[in-house]
């Protein structure tokens, strides 16, 4: 059954891997999709790179909540007076250690139900949007601070803000295998 097939495809396999391509087009080269985007790609598109999104860990808990409410937020880092990192403020602290326990968060400093940032995990600005989603399902959180070498916020993305900058580089990914098996190329946008 196979028999047939076989002599006539392994002798034209063949001849296809002795043939030699020419100089000019084994220097072509094709674009592909920037591979790797960075925890920096997301952040740039975040909202969170238009705002301030640190607080001082002295302040009340009701004023991180106004921040909350105000950029339509979900956590904020929090920073001691020399603006040093301390940990990080969310949505989820207020509503599990102030409003379910009966708390007041005019007469409740931010340090006090802040992550500290002992228990903080971070990133740094050049890992992979991958390896920024990895960490945060593994410890099921939902903001990931970016520190640089020297241990500085430089930013701050949410799993939304990962999720859609994963998205686009597979729709990008698509698009270019896409124009390339309709005949226009990897290298050429498609109309």
């Amino acid at each position: 059954m196979f028999s047939l097939a076989s002599r006539v495809v392994r002798p034209m396999a063949a001849q296809a891997a002795r043939r030699t391509i020419p100089a000019a087009a084994s220097s072509r080269s094709f674009a592909t999709v920037k591979e790797g985007l960075t925890a920096t790609d997301a952040w740039d598109k975040s909202c969170y790179s238009e705002i301030d999104y640190t607080i001082n860990e002295d302040l009340n808990v009701y004023e991180a909540v106004q921040k909350f409410a105000a950029y339509n937020i979900g956590c904020l880092v929090t920073v001691d007076g020399a603006g040093k990192i301390t940990g990080v403020i969310s949505e989820r602290d207020y509503v599990c250690k102030i409003a379910l326990l009966s708390r007041k968060s005019k007469d409740t400093a931010v340090k006090e139900i802040s992550t500290k940032s002992a228990n903080l995990i971070t990133a740094s600005p050049g890992e992979t949007v991958s390896e920024c989603m990895a960490k945060m399902l593994q410890r099921d959180i939902r903001h990931l601070p970016l520190l640089d070498d020297d241990g500085h916020v430089v930013g701050i993305v949410s799993i939304k803000d990962l999720v859609k900058a994963e998205l686009k580089e597979k729709e990008e990914a698509l698009r270019t295998l896409s124009n390339f098996a309709l005949g226009k190329g990897g290298h050429f946008g498609g109309e």
